[in-house]
């Protein structure tokens, strides 16, 4: 491990000379590529010169234990020692997770997909309240939520919405998301008090680009309609609507939020293009189940993730049982402490296999 912590070092002072030498050659593109690896590196170069120094003083601190007379000062020693030490072993665990493989995805904006699930028009209210909270967490990051496609109900729940969520560290965030949120309460139209349980499913994606899947043209069947609202009025006089149906591997996007077609294409493809990267990355995944399992469970939309429990102000995080009672504020974009829980043990277990 400390062997590569030293060509860590180099590669980042190299790095930084280069930087330099681009940045004044005025190469925007190869400066977005160093700067990112820069990025990267020096948090573990930064931590691995702490630990040097530290090792350092903490030698000099043993020799004075064992050669300086004065009892005051050999107690300072002692006292220095055991700050250094507990100072050492922190960075030697922050060093580690530094050194675990990062998911190539982690950077990425995501596609996030919220369908209500059993329980009808309340598990479609719920998707509408879980779907507002995501954005207001997004929000709180700074980051940017564009609604590509949002099938409503007569009453404010919602089907389906599918969203574009932008910024830096988006799909790091919120990649264990994935699942079946459960909510148990009573709605607002059962006169007897009796508390329901429904099902949301979450699926969150990370975009990809053209790059990152290549879509052949010929491979594509694209139907146009006129779009409509919740109870099936419409809501366009035009064939803006747009279906794309992959032939090949028969996926299915539909949009029709936007007025104009060309918009509605747009949008369909990125969700078309994602769901596909999505699935390869699911094709590799496979192989490495039971570490996923392991870690945080799989993130399959079947698995049931979370319970929101109204009556008990609650909710819990069935993988790795954490509670929290502050219903409210975790809807409001309060899923920090789980996002938090979620990353730390998925690293621990990480850390785990990596031996």
């Amino acid at each position: 491990m400390w062997d590569k912590l030293e060509n860590v070092q180099e590669r980042v002072a190299e790095l930084e000379r280069l930087f330099s030498a681009t940045a004044g050659a005025g190469n925007p593109r190869e400066i977005q590529r160093v700067g990112r690896e820069l990025a990267e590196l020096r948090p573990l170069a930064e931590s691995y010169a702490r630990y040097r120094k530290i090792a350092q003083e903490l030698e000099e601190n043993k020799v004075l234990l064992t050669t300086e007379k004065d009892p005051e000062m050999r107690a300072l020693a002692r006292d220095e020692i055991a700050r250094l030490t507990e100072e050492q072993e922190r960075l030697a665990g922050e060093i580690r997770i530094l050194l675990l493989p990062k998911d190539p995805n982690d950077d990425k904006n995501i596609l996030i997909e919220i369908r209500a699930g059993a329980g009808g028009e309340e598990a479609a209210l719920f998707a509408t309240e879980l779907f507002r909270g995501y954005s207001m967490y997004a929000g709180l990051k700074g980051w940017k939520v564009e609604v590509l496609s949002h099938n409503e109900t007569g009453l404010g729940g919602t089907k389906e919405v599918i969203a574009m969520i932008e910024g830096k560290g988006a799909y790091s965030r919120l990649k264990y998301e994935s699942g079946v949120h459960r909510v148990q309460r009573v709605p607002a139209t059962e006169s007897g008090g009796r508390i329901h349980t429904s099902t949301v499913t979450v699926a969150v994606m990370p975009e990809a680009e053209e790059v990152d899947v290549q879509i052949n043209p010929d491979d594509l069947r694209i139907d146009v309609f006129r779009s409509s609202g919740p109870g099936g009025q419409s809501v366009n006089t035009t064939d803006s609507a747009v279906r794309i149906t992959h032939v090949p591997t028969g996926l299915v996007v539909q949009c029709q939020d936007e007025k104009s077609q060309l918009k509605n294409k747009s949008k369909a493809l990125k969700i078309l293009r994602s769901r596909l990267y999505e699935a390869e990355m699911e094709k590799q995944r496979a192989g490495r189940a039971d570490l996923r399992r392991s870690q945080v469970g799989t993130g399959d939309r079947s698995e049931r993730i979370r319970t929101y429990n109204f009556p008990q102000n609650r909710v819990t995080d069935h993988r790795i049982g954490l509670t929290v009672h502050q219903l409210a504020q975790v809807l409001n974009g309060g899923f920090e402490p789980f996002i938090d829980a979620l990353i730390a043990h998925a690293q621990v277990e990480a850390l785990k296999t990596a031996g």
